[in-house]
């Protein structure tokens, strides 16, 4: 089917979409102010210029849309029907460019955490918010080389992309 918009009213649409301040990001940063964690916005200092930094904990957050960031396997990842290639290209580049991101951040010693859209959704919000929170606690007890009291990892699950997957991409490259 082709598209109902003109070229010149897509654009318009597709320009208009934010980049910076989405519901996705205010869900977390609200989330994250009220238990106590403090963060900078979108640093211009470090590769990528990640959603928030929690520099105590030597940990970025990236909050990602699951179209533009191409998550697999998600069900709000769909190639729209007109302009295929482009999409594709886009979106590739997208991928790309956020692997090589998160390596230069992980080689300077930062701990990356990507949370993707659909973990925000409301039947596994609170699930993705505990982990996360529970996350950066477990960073901020091995950076201060304490050990944690005993909670196990299978008490939280995490839905995030857990920190090893990274170290393990670069080790794969």
């Amino acid at each position: 089917m082709a598209d109902v918009l003109t070229r010149e009213q897509r654009h318009r649409c597709m320009s208009a979409i934010k980049s910076k301040n989405t519901k996705p990001e205010l869900l977390v940063r609200k989330f994250l102010f009220s238990r106590g964690f403090r963060y900078r916005l979108n640093y211009p200092r470090l590769p990528g210029h990640p959603d928030l930094v929690l520099r105590k904990y030597k940990t970025v957050i990236f909050i990602n849309g699951c179209f533009w960031h191409g998550h697999e396997g998600c069900k709000y990842y769909v190639l729209p029907k007109t302009n295929i290639e482009f999409w594709k290209n886009k979106i590739e580049q997208n991928r790309n460019r956020d692997m090589e991101e998160r390596q230069k951040l992980v080689s300077m010693g930062w701990h990356c955490i990507t949370v993707w859209e659909c973990q925000l959704k409301s039947k596994v919000r609170q699930q993705t918010l505990d982990a996360l929170e529970y996350m950066l606690y477990r960073i901020n007890l091995e950076y201060r080389s304490v050990k944690p009291y005993e909670i196990t990892e299978e008490e939280y699950s995490m839905v995030a992309e857990p920190i090893e997957s990274y170290s393990k991409s670069i080790n794969d490259m």
